[in-house]
């Protein structure tokens, strides 16, 4: 797993609009200003949340971008796949297989169910946590929680990433 820097940088753009009031926006300028990012970098992030639907934007004098939905609606499992983050591919192993189509050690390869197992736990990790406890400070914390209450038998439901319900821009 490797989280880019687009990741990094439009987690920090969302939870500085998940740090003000539900409904407020934020200038795209005062965003950049204070993440250090250029104003055009910002504009990215946020257009690959807004297609998400985790954020709307608001034109006129007051506008900006501010949540689609309350932060704590908002998983960080969401967040990342909105800006592109893969956890673990499913292909991994096929994409190291050389010229077959399939890996050599397909069936009793070690590695793959070490792979799947570290993508399920962080699939159930995302999924639960949400914008509120990255802004709250409470992430940390409930990470071991989250880990003592999940066993071997992660339910398929928990590994897919979140549904994120596309809206509509009309009338925005």
């Amino acid at each position: 797993m490797k989280i880019t820097a687009q990741e990094e940088y439009g987690l920090r753009c969302i939870m500085h609009l998940a740090r003000k009031p539900f409904g407020e926006t934020v200038n795209v300028r005062q965003i950049a200003q204070y993440e250090g990012l250029s104003v055009a970098y910002v504009e990215k992030l946020l257009y690959l949340l807004n297609r998400a639907g985790l954020t709307e934007s608001v034109r006129g004098a007051q506008g900006g971008y501010r949540l689609a939905y309350p932060a704590d609606q908002i998983t960080l499992r969401q967040v990342l796949d909105a800006l592109g983050g893969v956890l673990i591919a499913d292909s991994l192993c096929s994409q190291f297989s050389g010229d077959r189509e399939i890996c050599v050690h397909h069936g009793g390869c070690e590695l793959h169910s070490v792979w799947s197992f570290v993508a399920d736990y962080l699939s159930v990790v995302f999924n639960r946590i949400t914008l509120k406890h990255l802004v709250e400070g409470e992430a940390r914390p409930l990470v071991p929680s989250i880990l003592s209450r999940t066993d071997n038998t992660i339910s398929l439901s928990e590994r897919q990433p979140a549904e994120v319900i596309q809206t509509s821009s009309e009338g925005r």
